[in-house]
């Protein structure tokens, strides 16, 4: 079912018209509704003058003159109606629900939709009635969906009558979850700005393409396979995009190269360059984690992580960045967006995030910022759970809304909706929503069509979120929210579960009314806007994608190079109470190495690889290195009858001062999307790797990666954020331990947790 809430049962007189071809089950269903809301019911037939039943029971359909003065009585009823109102009639066209709408306007229509087998098998159950079976053709044929700017509910018919009228009363007492609303795009204008031409390729286009290639276009597969094969696979579902697995630079672009030579209606190619072209292949260029962007006075970083990611992924073949991220770290337990956001106020992230955009705007690339409405309240992620932000109206304005009001302004093209909810904000558009009905963003109408839409004004295409994450997929069943996300106004679906099923729950949704032909239509003309907008409908099929030369960008010696002067100039130092720097090979030569991972992440790279770079770099530097192995570590390497007691009693001896002169603590705490927030994890209880050697010897903590673990480290006196397990990274950061350059990055106070012993 799909609608609009047209009203409550505080004293509205509810004014319907039940529609739908012969066989529907206006009357019956119209009837039972009447009786549902205190309704009085009158069947449209009934109001035919007698020319009219005449001509049908002779088998002659009515044309339009005839239909003319029949609906402008049925209109004519609902003014004079003292009560609420009921009436069946067939409506097929919205011409005729014009004239009824034009007696009044606050008319809602009940689309009563079935398949033809059905309609038929009922009209040939029925003998006796004066619209006899052979006109059911001609009627489906004239039949016109509501749209969307009409106030309408859509229901299946193979649904038993009483949830037929339970799912209408629901969505009259404004409990509807799967309205699109009317804000329609307009391709001619921002983000598209599309001419005469590209308007008409698009309407052509969506015209040429068969309903599986509609179904198919709002679909944004995850290649998780190489090869030809699978990709023929995927590409018989028609899917509109694409985003890959990242792989060697050369075996991305082939894959891409494939991917557009085989489909008709050129791909979006995403990747999700967050970070400058590293993520996007194997061998792209590290440039800056976003709040490393953020973490230095020079907005030129943001630019230039933004201009190094349009040039590497557009080598790819990539057309489309999942990037920048807009969400505002207010939390500091929020771990799935600490290093992902600019920074902790709504102007840092607008100035890093127009700079970002403007950089990669230089290469033929488009955004999708995200992740509407906005993370960084809830400390959860949505990758296991339904976040929330739980700002008030008026405080989501002033930070949230103003960010995304200031990006959709500078021309950002398309929005990443977040399985998050935002309570307040859904109960502003939709008062007295009980907590059982708030939604995640990607399946809430009133955050997309009543907020996005229409408050933020924004034309552009909008995504799911990844449609795999727990904060979606707890809401309701696949086969349900499927449809519901593109009903409630998101354009395409970010990854198939199982193509097949999902692509079915996609078509079976729009086949039975959860997605109306005008929302279908809508989306389209997003999807395939943007595909223009970006010149794809002019390109040769050869053209789509670079040649091999174009990867000589990739990692190039130009980039690198960008990639040392910023982390250079973001190496912060967060606190240095026991004035412990500088530390040199001359002044403490032994060091006491510690590297903390947290353990493998879905990556399954090695989580302690960054320890032997750090290694090489000290050592390189003058330093003698000595590398703390936990109880695992030691057993793995064959020594027999390790336990952490063991390691604790060799570890912290009285004489520690007299074998090192200085420990290190270098950490790379990852786990993205696999809990709800991150923190140290030690190796063992007790472990011989938390700095209680701090009383003993001079001790820096290093963080390669989150800012926020002052909170589990706050005995350390000297702290610093490197922000990456990078060469360049850790080189600069162990010139600056030496007093050889100056620290430069900045920070703002999430750094300390809220909590006082951080600061010591």
């Amino acid at each position: 079912m799909t609608g609009k809430p047209a009203g409550s049962e505080d004293g509205h007189r509810h004014h319907i018209v039940v529609m739908g071809v012969a066989g529907c089950g206006k009357s019956t269903v119209g009837a039972a509704l009447a009786d549902r809301i205190g309704a009085e019911f009158l069947d449209g037939d009934s109001l035919h003058p007698q020319a009219n039943i005449d001509k049908m029971a002779s088998g002659t359909p009515l044309n339009d003159d005839d239909r003319a003065p029949w609906l402008a009585e049925i209109g004519r009823r609902f003014p004079a109606s003292n009560s609420a109102l009921v009436i069946a009639c067939s409506a097929l066209k919205r011409s005729y629900r014009n004239i009824i709408r034009s007696a009044d306007p606050s008319v809602v229509f009940v689309h009563l939709h079935g398949t033809r087998e059905l309609l038929n098998a009922r009209m040939t159950a029925r003998p006796g009635h004066f619209m006899p079976a052979s006109l059911l053709d001609s009627q489906l044929a004239a039949l016109e969906a509501l749209d969307d700017d009409e106030a309408g509910i859509v229901v299946d018919i193979a649904s038993p009558v009483e949830d037929i009228v339970n799912d209408v009363h629901a969505a009259l007492t404004g409990q509807s979850a799967a309205y699109a609303g009317p804000h329609l795009v307009d391709l001619a204008a921002a983000p598209y700005n599309l001419d005469d031409a590209a308007v008409q390729w698009v309407e052509n286009t969506i015209g040429s393409m068969t309903l599986e290639e509609k179904i198919g276009q709002l679909f944004i597969n995850h290649n998780n396979d190489y090869s030809p094969a699978y990709l023929d696979g995927v590409l018989n579902f028609h899917v509109g995009g694409m985003r890959y697995r990242p792989g060697p630079s050369s075996a991305v672009q082939e894959h891409i190269r494939y991917a557009q030579s085989k489909t008709r209606i050129p791909l979006l190619i995403a990747s999700n360059p967050e970070m400058g072209g590293a993520g996007s292949c194997d061998d792209g260029t590290f440039v800056s984690t976003h709040l490393q962007a953020g973490s230095h006075p020079d907005r030129a970083i943001a630019r230039q992580m933004g201009q190094v990611a349009g040039v590497e992924t557009a080598a790819l073949g990539c057309n489309w960045a999942f990037a920048p991220i807009v969400d505002i770290h207010y939390n500091w337990r929020n771990t799935v967006i600490s290093t992902r956001a600019f920074g902790n106020t709504p102007e840092i992230v607008v100035e890093r995030a127009k700079e970002y955009f403007d950089g990669i705007s230089e290469s033929p690339t488009v955004c999708a910022m995200k992740h509407f409405p906005g993370d960084g309240i809830d400390e959860r992620d949505q990758h296991v759970v339904t976040s929330y932000n739980t700002l008030g109206y008026d405080d989501w304005n002033a930070s949230y809304g103003h960010v995304y009001r200031e990006m959709i302004g500078h021309g950002v093209q398309s929005i990443m909706v977040g399985h998050i909810g935002a309570p307040e904000l859904s109960r502003h558009f939709r008062p007295g929503l009980s907590d059982a009905e708030i939604l995640p963003a990607t399946l809430a109408p009133e955050l997309l069509q009543d907020l996005l839409r229409g408050e933020l004004g924004f034309n552009g295409l909008v995504l799911t979120d990844a449609s795999l994450m727990v904060g979606l997929t707890q809401a309701m069943k696949r086969r349900d929210l499927v449809p519901a996300t593109i009903a409630a106004g998101c354009d395409m679906f970010l990854f198939f579960r199982n193509p097949e099923e999902d692509f079915g729950y996609m078509l079976d949704g729009y086949k039975s009314g959860v997605i109306s032909e005008g929302r279908l239509q809508d989306a389209l003309r997003r999807i395939l806007g943007l595909k223009a907008s970006l010149g794809l409908h002019l390109a040769s099929r050869e053209s789509l994608v670079p040649s091999a030369e174009a990867l000589a960008a990739i990692g190039s010696e130009a980039h690198r190079a960008i990639a040392a002067d910023v982390a250079d100039k973001t190496v912060t130092l967060v606190k240095d109470t026991a004035r412990n720097l500088p530390i040199t090979p001359r002044t403490h030569p032994r060091i006491r190495l510690y590297g903390i991972s947290g353990g493998a992440d879905f990556t399954r790279a090695d989580p302690l690889a960054y320890l032997d770079t750090v290694r090489e770099e000290l050592e390189a530097a003058g330093f003698e290195v000595s590398v703390f192995r936990t109880a695992e570590q030691r057993e793995a390497a064959g020594e027999a009858g390790m336990n952490f007691m063991r390691v604790l009693s060799e570890e912290a001896t009285g004489d520690y001062a007299e074998r090192y002169d200085a420990a290190f603590v270098f950490a790379n705490v990852k786990g993205f999307a696999q809990e709800a927030s991150i923190r140290i994890k030690w190796s063992s209880p007790m472990a011989a790797e938390i700095p209680w050697y701090a009383t003993e010897v001079p001790t820096v903590f290093v963080s390669l990666n989150q800012p926020n673990h002052l909170i589990d480290v706050p005995m350390v006196k000297t702290a610093i954020h490197a922000h990456a397990a990078t060469r360049e990274a850790i080189r600069a950061t162990i010139q600056k331990i030496q007093g050889k350059s100056g620290f430069q990055g900045t920070f703002n106070q999430n750094v300390f947790c809220d909590s006082f012993d951080t600061r010591l």
